[in-house]
């Protein structure tokens, strides 16, 4: 019986190793509209991606995220939308989207409610997978609001059964899980998910925690936490090592265009959440985005970055941060020439200079500075070494140089 578990558990992976191969991109109703969200919505959202060119870049699941379903469900026990928002119904929103060229995203919770008390999967894993996958649906966000009302069977359990009911549906569609970083799913989610959270939700802020949000990765704050992107980023430190192809740790929703940062911060946002390999999903109102914010969201290098065939996610360098003013984070990368993505971020009040010893970033350690060609990201310019050293002047306050090393071609 164990052999046959660990089999499924193996074919289930495979799945997800194949759907997941680069964190998926796309957008998400939840951060801006909560459940205030309809047909239009959807619609709108959907042509706007492809107008502003944010589909040609990558940007290709559109995720109705909770409030789209009725509060009971159908005569046959299979949940069905809310009649008044979707009067079309979600085949029809799925045609919608696919002939754009994109993929549709539904939400459900793996318990008997969900946070907003609509229907949950649990008990129906198998009845409400049919349903999505006979309507078009290409992508699950499975939260777990719901779940102590099913305490009885662990988290693990009841996500398992909903993975095993997806890919019996005999359609591909991406699991993403939302259990906010509870019973460290670094260790095990990546068995049967395609992404899995592995914090509280995020807050639309650069620096400011809700209240009672701890720093780290290891501690037990769930649910909507109200995590700013600097302590987004601090999570990470524990646990970048996990990432890898097949299954991905989600940092939660982009908060780039909600009007709540300044340009450094969205493009600080944005690096980290790349380079260490994020699900990139927008959460900002995308028909009234900022032309600054769309830039950055569409820079080419930086998704480049994201989307790298290694899938590694660069590692917090201790011995050349600044506890409380400047981190440094590097790792490797594989696509076409590039070798090493370097961020240097100034989280203090103040500019400062940062200087990046050559030989404490592990990836170059094998090669040498004329090797290698700098390219300051943000600046669109290539940087000169002294041999020894990168040194960055005037790094201003919540700013990240993003750098990627690439083979210089004889």
């Amino acid at each position: 019986m164990q052999l046959i578990a660990l089999c499924l558990i193996i074919d289930s992976l495979c799945v997800a190793s194949r759907l997941a191969a680069k964190p998926q991109m796309g957008w998400n109703s939840w951060n801006t509209f909560k459940t205030n969200f309809n047909q239009s919505t959807i619609e709108d959202t959907a042509s706007t991606l492809v107008s502003t060119g944010l589909a040609r870049a990558g940007y290709k699941y559109v995720v109705l995220d909770e409030g789209w379903q009725a509060l009971t469900r159908d005569s046959h026990g299979r949940q069905q939308p809310n009649a008044t928002k979707f009067p079309s119904g979600i085949s029809y929103l799925a045609e919608y989207v696919h002939r754009l060229g994109l993929k549709l995203g539904i939400y459900s919770d793996a318990g008997i409610y969900d946070c907003g008390f609509y229907p949950g999967s649990y008990g129906f894993e198998e009845v409400d997978a049919d349903t999505y996958a006979n309507w078009g649906v290409d992508y699950l966000k499975y939260d777990n609001c719901g779940g102590f009302y099913a305490n009885t069977v662990s988290p693990q359990e009841r996500f398992l059964t909903m993975s095993y009911a997806l890919k019996n549906t005999g359609r591909d569609i991406f699991y993403s899980l939302c259990q906010w970083g509870n019973q460290f799913p670094w260790f095990w989610a990546d068995q049967f998910s395609d992404s899995y959270r592995m914090s509280g939700d995020i807050k639309s802020s650069f620096n400011s925690d809700s209240s009672g949000v701890c720093k780290t990765a290891y501690c037990l704050n769930t649910g909507y936490a109200g995590v700013s992107v600097l302590t987004m980023i601090r999570k990470m430190r524990e646990i970048s090592a996990f990432q890898a192809p097949g299954s991905w740790a989600d940092m939660d929703m982009l908060e780039i265009g909600t009007g709540t940062m300044t340009e450094f911060e969205e493009q600080t946002h944005f690096s980290f959440w790349a380079a260490l390999k994020s699900p990139l999903i927008i959460g900002a109102d995308i028909t009234k985005i900022s032309s600054s914010s769309l830039a950055i969201l569409l820079n080419k290098e930086v998704i480049a970055i994201s989307q790298d065939d290694a899938g590694i996610a660069p590692t917090f360098l201790p011995n050349i941060s600044v506890e409380g003013s400047v981190q440094v984070w590097a790792g490797p990368l594989s696509s076409q020439n590039s070798k090493c993505v370097i961020l240097a971020l100034n989280y203090g009040n103040n500019s400062t200079e940062i200087t990046i010893p050559w030989g404490q970033i592990p990836t170059l350690q094998n090669f040498k500075s004329a090797q290698l060609k700098i390219r300051d990201v943000w600046a669109e310019q290539n940087l000169k070494t002294t041999g020894m050293e990168i040194k960055l002047l005037n790094v201003s306050s919540h700013q990240t140089k993003l750098l990627v090393l690439s083979a210089v071609q004889r």
